[in-house]
């Protein structure tokens, strides 16, 4: 292992992570957070950001080290960096008024074990965040913030709130990534990071050079960002906040609010509208975008991935409007209304919520499960296994049953025209089997871990926080925050989110003995 690329890449990501941090600390002074939050929310990290990553760079790092990046390293440098990103991204919720810190703001005092809370606390929330869950803790049993306030979440500090979009923002294409576009000449490897990195079971070369595919796929990608914002703001009349909030949360199918309520506390049919389209853009293949402004329409019509995508959003959304109809009395307007917002919501792993679907009857819930499973296109910020694996994956099965027929017919399996080979069909067939396992393993330890919860709430949770989807069904649905969940499930949950960011895969690669083997020469 060459542990200097992973310092130089660790090193890159907290110099960038300076930038959002200095933004977030702005909009608290725009919005008239008191000057002492704002200074001990934010200053600390950006001073650790700075130090470190300067030390990782300066220290640890050789002349050559961009040039000596292998996948080894790439794999091993995304999987690491990850974590250390969060514990920074946690310290404003920490240090801030959010949760139980070494800094008292409520007067009172904090005890060891609230302290020990908080940081438990705000590292989950910032791995929900940067994973792009939307999963939350900030409750009035967690938060000193909500004491005596009818809203939790909207009496955080405005920074605060701002920090927790812009790390949903910044998740969503991967920090790496951008990084990789800013910082080209410094990180160089490109391919085997954002193999390491980007969501999906390949990443097609838009460009010749990567950094120029980061450049379009990261264009793309803001100029979603700003068209919502300017539709929220100047056409749904939401304030500059909300809007700009909602639409850092959106697009890299995030699902933080800014209020208790979330989407709900609008109850505006033009407000979910907006956010319905850009929702299910979000799981599209972000290639097939830059596809359509190329005017290549033939790649965009002809791609099998997103028929299915469409395909099982449409049928989501009938499923839900009946049911809705027939099977809890509702008007088939409203049904209509919140059975789109949901199929798209949960189908693209952004987990919104227009209605407590947690209360929905049974024929949905189990929808709304396999929603959380299957999630988006690859290629595209939502998570789940991907449409694409499933599809080969089912491809595969219709195969071997030929050959049983038929044994010495010779079958390919195709996508989009193009035979897809045996290797790429295993690492598919690795990933499925994969995430079988670590959700059935995950199934025993939370319900070790909370005897208390039924099966369904306990399913729920390891669906939404493998598919980083958020909102999960039972006690932890839409209106529901996670901070019942006690802190070893808390810990174990947010590894779990961390692991389906990254695909499974790339985690997996730390724990590969020969990962960690030691270089012969240089």
């Amino acid at each position: 292992m060459r542990y200097d690329v992973i310092g130089l890449v660790a090193g890159w990501s907290l110099i960038l992570l300076t930038i959002p941090l200095m933004i977030s600390g702005a909009i608290g002074y725009i919005m008239h957070d008191e000057m002492s939050i704002i200074l001990w929310s934010f200053v600390p990290a950006i001073i650790f950001c700075a130090a470190v990553g300067l030390i990782l760079i300066r220290v640890g790092t050789r002349r050559d080290t961009a040039d000596r990046l292998r996948d080894r390293e790439a794999f091993a440098a995304v999987a690491l960096s990850w974590p250390l990103i969060v514990a920074v991204g946690a310290l404003p919720y920490w240090l801030g008024p959010t949760f139980h810190g070494p800094i008292t703001w409520d007067g009172d005092g904090g005890t060891l074990y609230e302290i020990m809370g908080g940081m438990i606390r705000g590292w989950f929330e910032s791995m929900s965040g940067f994973t792009t869950s939307g999963a939350t803790t900030i409750d009035p049993y967690a938060s000193p913030r909500c004491e005596g306030v009818e809203d939790c979440i909207a009496s955080q500090p405005y920074g605060i709130l701002f920090w927790r979009s812009s790390t949903q923002w910044l998740g969503g294409m991967g920090i790496i990534m951008l990084g990789m576009l800013l910082l080209s000449r410094a990180l160089g490897g490109g391919m085997s990071i954002a193999r390491a990195e980007l969501t999906g079971p390949s990443l097609s070369r838009l460009r010749p050079r990567l950094q120029e595919t980061a450049k379009a796929l990261w264009g793309i990608y803001i100029g979603f960002t700003a068209l919502e914002f300017i539709l929220l703001m100047w056409w749904a009349d939401l304030s500059w906040f909300n809007a700009i909030n909602y639409s850092l949360t959106t697009m890299p199918s995030g699902g933080f609010g800014t209020t208790d309520g979330g989407i709900m506390a609008f109850n505006s049919p033009l407000v979910e509208g907006i956010i319905t389209f850009f929702m299910v853009a979000t799981g599209i293949n972000f290639t097939l975008f830059h596809f359509l402004l190329l005017k290549e329409y033939a790649k965009v019509i002809n791609d099998q991935e997103l028929r299915v995508y469409i395909l099982v959003l449409a049928g989501a959304w009938a499923v839900f409007a009946i049911n809705l109809v027939h099977g809890a009395g509702w008007e088939w307007g409203d049904a209509i209304r919140h059975g789109a917002f949901q199929a798209a919501a949960i189908g693209t792993s952004t987990g919104y919520a227009s209605a407590d679907f947690a209360s929905w009857p049974v024929l949905s819930l189990f929808v709304l499960l396999f929603l959380m499973v299957v999630g988006a296109s690859a290629g595209s910020t939502s998570g789940g296994l991907k449409i694409l694996r499933l599809r080969l994956a089912f491809v595969l099965a219709r195969r071997e049953i030929h050959r049983m027929v038929q044994p010495r017919a010779i079958v390919s399996v195709r996508m989009n025209g193009e035979v897809v080979d045996d290797s790429r069909m295993w690492v598919v067939i690795g990933m499925l089997s994969t995430w079988a396992a670590l959700a059935m393993i995950s199934l025993v330890v939370l319900a070790f871990f909370e005897p208390t919860h039924s099966l369904e709430t306990i399913l729920s949770v390891i669906f939404a926080a493998l598919g980083n989807t958020g909102p999960a069904l039972g006690a932890f649905g839409p209106t529901s925050t996670w901070a019942g969940l006690n802190w070893y499930s808390l810990l174990y949950t947010s590894l779990l989110m961390w692991a389906g960011r990254l695909e499974l895969l790339t985690v997996l690669v730390l724990f590969h003995p020969r990962t960690w083997r030691k270089e012969s020469k240089s």
